[in-house]
């Protein structure tokens, strides 16, 4: 009986094996590099766009925040986006394209459920825990700055 057991074990590992995706750690450090860089170089096109068009740098921030952003949600919504991040992996998902693709993918993907049971409960899926431990982390570095202000540390 162990015999057969360890034929089954050994089997399994190899098919174990078999199906584990294997990573090249150096090549995904480079395609984030290569996609987290295009896409600020992309925004800093826009800036410069705007900043010639006279626009103030406050201004033309603003305007490279909503037009990444509106790019990320058309790129989501014509399925393009995703292929993107998976093959930048970070270097899509951490910009501001990332956060804008992380709520408009549940909002596509649920739409079949209607408004309110679709869209209205799953649109935070993945944006909610980002926005709820940003909004937590923000509160207590707040807390103890005003700490450090009230004893004079800063």
């Amino acid at each position: 009986m162990d015999e057969k057991k360890e034929k089954l074990q050994k089997k399994y590992n190899e098919y174990v094996k078999e199906v584990t995706p294997t990573h090249n750690l150096f090549a995904n450090m480079a395609k984030a590099f290569v996609t987290g860089g295009i896409i600020c170089v992309i925004g800093q096109f826009i800036l410069n766009v705007c900043e010639n068009y006279g626009l103030d740098k406050t201004t033309s921030g603003s305007w490279c925040s909503m037009i990444l952003v509106l790019a990320s949600v058309v790129l989501t919504g014509f399925n393009i986006y995703p292929g993107i991040a998976n093959w930048g992996g970070a270097g899509a998902l951490v910009p501001i394209t990332g956060f804008a693709n992380g709520v408009a993918a549940p909002a596509i993907e649920f739409q079949k459920e209607g408004q309110v049971f679709g869209i209205g409960c799953k649109i935070f899926t993945i944006a909610g825990p980002v926005i709820l431990y940003g909004i937590f982390s923000s509160w207590i570095l707040g807390l103890i700055y005003w700490g450090g202000k009230l004893i004079g540390i800063f």
